[in-house]
């Protein structure tokens, strides 16, 4: 993939707030490691000024960038052309131009299905079955992956039923929605267990999960990565199950940007994810 024609290309997170990002350190290591002249930064946009700052991307000097909250679903009904994913998600995390246009893609499914790839190595060989908890847009870019890699069933459990009961409808019949007490009949054929909701995050109330009924071949993963290690992980670990830290997402779902703003795809090294792991201690 080309990028724009810019003697340094830049990109941007755009979010409101965004000063927590950390896309500019990651972007920024690539950039540094693979010797490119280029920059990433962050802009700062309020809702109402999101369309125009969309549409100026260009103007500003801008090759694309990355959205984040609450700005995705905004960015997907301004773009002029965007990806299957981003279609079937009606979200756009990612955005560059293609012959003058603005183009969008939704990279959460392809990052969480390279952290699970890279830090569960073969998880897909038992996880016929698989437990989502939570509703939101994170849970249906993860339905997604899972159906896309061929996960055959997934039960969805959210606190707010009606929730799970609209996105199980939205994903049909390889997706049933199920009430919080029936989770430990669904875990007890669960081949992966993943956590989309805030709950064990920094600041938020945790998350109370019993995984004894878990197969020990299980994989759980937490797409939370503040803290690194959730108590469900911490969890996880002690039952002797692999555990797969939100981190892991982050990182991979960076990728397919970087590659398209400045022509060269990236990888996840244990020396980036040591920075970024650094920098998230520092600031617990």
């Amino acid at each position: 993939m080309t990028p724009t024609n810019l003697a340094a290309p830049k990109a941007c997170v755009i979010g409101w707030p965004v000063s927590h990002s950390r896309s500019p350190m990651i972007h920024g290591f690539w950039l540094d490691q693979l010797k490119i002249a280029g920059s990433y930064e962050r802009e700062a946009v309020a809702p109402q000024d999101f369309p125009e700052f969309a549409h100026s991307l260009a103007a500003r000097g801008f090759a694309g960038g990355n959205v984040t909250l609450p700005h995705k679903e905004a960015a997907f009904a301004l773009c002029s052309r965007t990806t299957q994913t981003a279609r079937m998600l009606q979200a756009v995390n990612t955005l560059w131009f293609e012959d003058g246009l603005l183009c969008g893609d939704n990279t959460d499914a392809e990052g969480f299905l390279g952290a699970l790839d890279q830090d569960a190595p073969g998880w897909a060989d038992r996880a016929e079955n698989a437990v989502v908890l939570g509703a939101g847009g994170a849970a249906r870019a993860i339905l997604f992956a899972l159906l896309q890699r061929g996960v055959k069933q997934i039960s969805l459990a959210n606190r707010t039923k009606a929730r799970a009961d609209d996105l199980a409808r939205h994903f049909g019949p390889a997706v049933e929605s199920i009430a919080y007490d029936a989770l430990p009949a669904a875990l007890k054929h669960a081949g992966l267990l993943v956590n989309t909701t805030s709950l064990g995050m920094k600041g938020q109330p945790p998350l109370d999960v019993d995984l004894a009924p878990l197969p020990a071949f299980a994989v759980v993963c937490d797409i939370v990565y503040v803290p690194l290690e959730t108590d469900l992980l911490a969890a996880a670990r002690k039952r002797g199950l692999r555990a797969v830290s939100g981190l892991g997402m982050l990182l991979h779902q960076a990728v397919p940007g970087f590659e398209r703003w400045f022509g060269t795809r990236p990888s996840v090294s244990q020396e980036l994810r040591a920075l970024v792991e650094a920098d998230i201690r520092g600031a617990v």
